[in-house]
């Protein structure tokens, strides 16, 4: 693994065991206005967008299992098939329609990808399409999604981009492929992802960051109350008075619905963390040192470490999937979308 902090050198060369030319990305430089890790967090995601590549979505629904639909939103180029394709994910609690899935894929489709923006089960408003609930591991619908690109759509090119738990489940997605991934999977990037979502869990609950602990919680307890009056005979929602914390939700409902034992049980199952060390795809992970929700020790683990496919960016700013950077007439400072799209370029092109 090589890490390179962002003030310093944008060229990374990852010393995989395949050749790779050097991939360079754009040079982070932080908006001083907004330095800041919660300052820059929060701005970030109020700020209003404008999105000027990104045509009309294609509505799609993907039968991921008997009992689940889930539901995408696609951009595709006139000649989809000899395109490439990122499949974006988004983070807990949010949907295909979050400020960075938009962001990102307007950057991607004017680049010359189709972008498919899924959803989670449930996210989206789609609570009534699937019986059961998602979870920060559940990477068979991805793959699924995945899948169905290739044989329907004949897709021969595709990465995946997943911010925060989107980030945890595009590498873990990678790191279950293990040594045979697929042929179709050129590149991963992951934007600020709870890789070990131990610590993630116990740094949301500090008491500095009790604001994104009730943001969360007040938009999970809205959508198990739709789910219990969707489907009563799943669901109760009334222990929901009693919850306060995102562990006890997972310990309520999250757990017990997927089969772990507890939450600390689902934490350490879920987390990508215990599977990348077998990520055997280009794999770029960008995080920053004030993001107050992800501490930046788990990318120092000899999992991530001592894995040559793995490259890590980190930098001394830019809060969680924040990475705003100062604007030009040509850049609309979303720096981290900006790295996504060239990580994904030069891969989908250089096999």
């Amino acid at each position: 693994m090589s890490t390179t902090y962002a003030s310093d050198t944008m060229t990374v060369t990852p010393k995989t065991r395949t050749p790779h030319h050097s991939c360079r990305i754009p040079v982070y430089v932080p908006s001083a206005r907004w330095i800041g890790g919660h300052w820059m967090t929060v701005y970030v995601w109020a700020r209003r967008r404008r999105l000027p590549h990104l045509p009309p979505a294609e509505v799609r629904y993907f039968d991921v299992a008997p009992d689940a639909r889930v539901l995408a939103h696609c951009h595709w180029q006139v000649d989809r098939a000899s395109r490439p394709t990122l499949l974006a994910l988004h983070g807990l609690e949010g949907s295909s329609s979050a400020h960075y899935m938009r962001g990102v894929a307007d950057k991607a489709f004017a680049r010359g990808f189709n972008v498919v923006r899924l959803n989670q089960r449930n996210c989206g408003g789609t609570e009534a399409l699937s019986r059961g609930l998602y979870h920060s591991g559940l990477i068979h619908d991805a793959v699924y999604v995945i899948e169905e690109l290739v044989t329907r759509d004949g897709i021969s090119a595709l990465a995946v981009a997943g911010y925060s738990l989107g980030g945890n489940l595009a590498l873990k997605l990678a790191g279950e492929y293990g040594d045979t991934p697929r042929p179709v999977l050129r590149a991963v990037c992951a934007i600020s992802p709870t890789m070990d979502l131990v610590r993630c869990v116990a740094a949301l609950e500090r008491r500095e960051n009790a604001v994104y602990q009730w943001n969360f919680m007040r938009h999970l307890k809205a959508r198990m109350r739709r789910k219990a009056s969707l489907f009563p005979d799943l669901y109760d929602a009334r222990p929901l008075s009693r919850i306060r914390t995102i562990r006890e939700f997972d310990d309520a409902y999250t757990a017990p619905h997927h089969g772990f034992r507890d939450a600390a049980d689902y934490y350490a199952r879920a987390s990508a963390l215990r599977v990348v060390e077998r990520v055997r795809v280009p794999t770029l992970i960008v995080s920053a040192e004030d993001d107050p929700v992800v501490p930046v020790a788990q990318f120092r683990e000899p999992a991530v470490a001592n894995n040559p496919w793995i490259t890590c960016v980190l930098t001394p700013h830019g809060g969680h999937g924040a990475f705003l950077a100062e604007t030009s007439r040509d850049d609309d400072g979303y720096w981290a979308e900006r790295t996504i799209v060239e990580w994904a370029d030069f891969h989908t092109r250089n096999r």
